[in-house]
Order: structure tokens, then sequence, then C-alpha cells
């Protein structure tokens, strides 16, 4: 009954959110400011109806960095959701072209000035990378990724692809991981899910690095984001054991 209830729900204010979002970025199309306007009212308005409560902590540094490349851990749908508060200014995600033409949800991830890639076409595909510092370049914009790539859905914190690594260094802006609680214990028929902690941690330079240091960015990134999250595992699930 709360699964059918929440459902009902979050696909209601989903599509009005959509909607009123879609006329709103119309009048000021492809601002890379609505994106993080949007994941915090997302965030604010569907945490609580799925019983999450959620402790974020920023960097205090980052707001003054310009362009960065933020690199996040993603389980699952979750990640989005409880990290959206922690979205900055100016910051957009890279997706398919295909995410534009889904109803409602696709219209406005474009105007909302994300950008989008043909990843389909192998030859096109290929240039991702220089598109994406074209834009950070053009626009003054960050970027959000997941670098494992696919969610990891409870197998614990995947290897990274190189790709926002390989970004940033060519790109030479820092890169900034955020690091995500466990959500896989997240159930929809469950009122009350507890805490999730999310948490930025301080900035990377690579500004004189090269394209062979992608590898020892890589394994620096991965070990201090694996240690970060199993503490905010621990701290989770500490401060639920409090509520219980």
């Amino acid at each position: 009954m709360i699964f059918l209830f929440r459902l009902i729900v979050v696909v209601i204010l989903g599509i009005l959110v959509c909607i009123v979002g879609t006329i709103f970025c119309l009048f000021n199309p492809r601002n890379p400011n609505n994106v993080a306007r949007f994941a915090h009212i997302f965030s604010a308005i569907l945490t609580p109806l799925f019983g999450i409560k959620v402790i974020t902590r920023e960097s205090k540094t980052v707001k003054d960095l310009g362009s960065v490349v933020y690199i996040a851990n993603h389980q699952n749908n979750f990640d989005i959701l409880v990290g959206g508060d922690v979205f900055q200014k100016r910051t957009v995600t890279v997706g398919k072209k295909s995410l534009a033409w889904i109803p409602f949800f696709g219209q406005l991830y474009y105007l909302t000035g994300n950008i989008l890639i043909d990843r389909d076409n192998k030859s096109k595909a290929r240039n991702t990378l220089s598109q994406v510092i074209n834009e950070m370049d053009k626009k003054g914009i960050s970027i959000w990724m997941f670098p494992e790539g696919t969610r990891s859905r409870g197998r614990g914190l995947l290897p990274f692809k190189t790709g926002a690594f390989r970004t940033a260094i060519a790109a030479g802006v820092p890169i900034v991981p955020i690091c995500i609680s466990n959500t896989n214990n997240i159930k929809l028929n469950r009122w009350n899910n507890g805490f999730v902690v999310v948490e930025m941690l301080e900035p990377i330079e690579t500004k004189d690095l090269t394209k062979e240091d992608v590898k020892v960015v890589i394994d620096q990134c991965y070990q201090l984001m694996s240690q970060k999250i199993a503490q905010l595992d621990d701290e989770a699930q500490c401060l639920n054991h409090q509520k219980s």
C-alpha cells in the first residue's frame, strides 16, 4: 500500500515539476544554473516523500574554484535524488541524446542545459571528450559524472572508468569527489528509510598533470572515496540505530 501511494504521488509530482520547469526554462533555455535549481527542487520534494533524511557536507573551497569535474559514487537512482542538494551552480551532467525523448523529463533535461552526446554513433562518441571540454571552456561550467559508469547495486564501489579523469586533466580543472552513504537499503514500502550522508571532499588539483597521470589520479580518488564511503556508512548506521 505504501509502495503504491508513493508511486502515484511521485509520478504526479514528477510530471508537474517537469511541466512547470519546462515552461520556466523556455524563458531561459540551456542556462546551466537551471540544473542545480531543479536538482534542489526534486531533492527537497522527494526525499521526505521517500522517508529519507539527508545530511550534506560541502567543501568550503568549491565555490571559488571555477570549473571542476565532480565525481560521485552511483549505487542506484536514489543517489541522484539524495545528492541533489549539493549540486552547485553552473554544473551539468552528460547524458545520451535519447534522454531528450523521454516524455516530460527529457524536455526538462535538455532545456536545463545538460550536455547530450550521441553514444550510438561511434565516430561522434570518440569526440565526446572534446565536446565536453569545449562546453566547459565556452560556458565556464562544471561537470557531474559517475566514474563507475553504471549503478553498483550493492556490489560496493566499482572500478572507475577513465572518462571523468581524462576530462579533468585535459581541461586542467580540479576533481571534487562526492561520497554518498548506502542507499541500497531504501525500501519503497517502508515509511521511514532513515539517514543518508552525502559529503563533498576537498578538490584534487590536475592542472600540472598529463594523460600519463590518469591511472595515478584514478587510484588516488578511488582510495579516498572508498575510505570515506565506509566512514559515511558507519555514521548513517549509527544515526539510524539511535532513531530506531
